[in-house]
């Protein structure tokens, strides 16, 4: 799976932001502009952000409730490695032959896309002496690459014995919820939107990554935006998550690789249409053409 990630992105990622056309921010940015001050200023960045953390802290928890955090946690992994138990999945790595490299661990950290070198940076920085860190070298070089020179033969083994340490599962924790749970959730709450539609911006963040392209989760949004006006503009919720979903289904046709839509399509479109915007239980969906249920 694509993941451009925007927290510490390399230089051509930074590159393909600063020259998009499109109108989302990166989760650091508030995605609605401040306006002037009485003295005509624009109010400074700080007390934009203090605003915006006020108001996100005024709504509901919705998706970062504990309980749904878990339920959305399980949703995700019936897509991502076809189990309810996301917690199983911290050891997992494999090549899916996606074009990104080693995928591993609870939300498919990519070796060619970033976020698995932000995570074993992160984790290496606090316990340096780990099974990991003496392939951060080449996890830096392959970074971009779908290449696993310098990794094989002995990075997935490592990846797994790391992955017997509460520490690194504790990293692997954090970084999800760094660079997709919480952008997402920040965001959803801002475009008005309630537990559902917070949980449809994570699995696009997960899915096609923190991207402004028009296939990372800012460029389908900017599409969506663009032929529907979202809850806090005024416009329907529902008629707005179902573009927002066209365009991530879109954009899952559009790849060469990993076409299936049955997470949109069976999973995230029939709590849309059962209208089950709370995202409450019993949910029912199918993923791949497995059935899966949460009481």
């Amino acid at each position: 799976m694509t993941r451009l990630v925007l927290f510490g992105a390399p230089i051509a990622i930074v590159a393909s932001i600063m020259f998009s056309s499109g109108d989302s921010e990166p989760p650091t940015v508030v995605p609605q502009a401040a306006g002037p001050t009485k003295d005509g200023d624009e109010k400074p960045e700080a007390a934009e952000e203090a605003e915006e953390a006020e108001q996100i802290d005024s709504l509901p928890p919705g998706l970062a409730a504990p309980g749904m955090k878990e339920r959305a946690s399980r949703i995700v992994s019936s897509a991502e490695a076809s189990t309810l138990d996301w917690r199983s999945q911290y050891g997992t790595i494999e090549d899916v032959h996606d074009g990104t490299g080693y995928t591993a661990g609870i939300v498919g950290f990519c070796s060619g896309t970033n976020d698995m070198l932000q995570l074993v940076e992160s984790y290496t920085g606090k316990h340096p002496d780990n099974p990991l860190a003496p392939f951060l070298p080449a996890l830096r070089e392959v970074d971009g690459t779908d290449s696993h020179e310098g990794l094989d033969p002995g990075f997935t083994g490592a990846w797994r014995e790391a992955a017997d340490d509460p520490a690194f599962r504790k990293a692997q924790d954090d970084a999800r919820d760094e660079l997709y749970f919480e952008p997402a959730v920040r965001l959803a709450k801002l475009d008005g939107l309630g537990t559902l539609g917070q949980f449809v911006y994570y699995d696009a963040m997960v899915l096609h990554g923190p991207g402004v392209e028009a296939d990372g989760f800012y460029g389908i949004r900017d599409a969506a935006m663009a032929s529907a006006d979202t809850a806090a503009e005024g416009g329907d919720e529902k008629a707005y998550l179902n573009a927002f979903l066209d365009e991530s289904r879109s954009a899952i046709k559009a790849r060469k690789v990993q076409r299936d839509t049955t997470r949109i399509d069976t999973a995230q479109r029939v709590f849309l249409r059962e209208g089950n915007l709370g995202l409450e239980t019993p949910l029912v969906w199918q993923v791949y053409g497995e059935t899966f249920r949460i009481a």
